[in-house]
């Protein structure tokens, strides 16, 4: 195999663990599935290669921001509470967003890890459904492997529709 395919191959296996790690993370309010835990396995045993896993992170955020159709900038929405890591050494935050719309709405939010320095460590997207009219609803964001040290978020993105 190439290390052009191989790459490929990577992408492919990240763009999967991200998508279905948004989307267990979303708002449903339940435990995450196997299929969640399967796609979270699957990313920490790529977490090794370094910038690859970042830049295949964000491209697979942009591929699911990309297919939330009509979205809005909605970053003023969306605030996020402090970052922490749970059992698995993975980080974790909670997003908050209010619905500023006179409808209900559905968001999706790009949240990137840093490390102390700015440097990216990890993105994910968190989707939140049906947030009613002028209000407010959690989901919280999980980094795709295991960080360490001083992490910060910020929302890179934001979409509402």
């Amino acid at each position: 195999m190439t290390r052009k395919a191989a790459r490929g191959l990577w992408a492919v296996l990240l763009t999967t663990a991200v998508m279905s790690t948004a989307a267990a993370c979303s708002d449903g309010g339940g435990s995450a599935s196997s299929t969640a835990s399967k796609a979270a396995s699957a990313a920490e045993s790529v977490a090794s290669r370094g910038s690859d896993v970042v830049a295949s992170a964000t491209a697979a955020a942009s591929e699911k921001l990309n297919s939330f159709k009509n979205g809005v900038n909605a970053k003023s929405d969306v605030a996020l509470g402090k970052p922490s890591t749970d059992s698995d050494g993975r980080a974790i935050v909670k997003v908050t967003v209010t619905n500023s719309a006179d409808s209900k709405k559905s968001y999706a939010v790009q949240v990137n890890f840093r490390d102390a320095n700015g440097n990216l460590l990890d993105t994910v997207v968190v989707t939140i459904d049906d947030v009613g009219t002028k209000a407010s609803k959690d989901a919280t964001a999980r980094s795709n492997r295991k960080l360490s040290g001083d992490v910060k978020v910020n929302v890179a993105t934001a979409l509402r529709h």
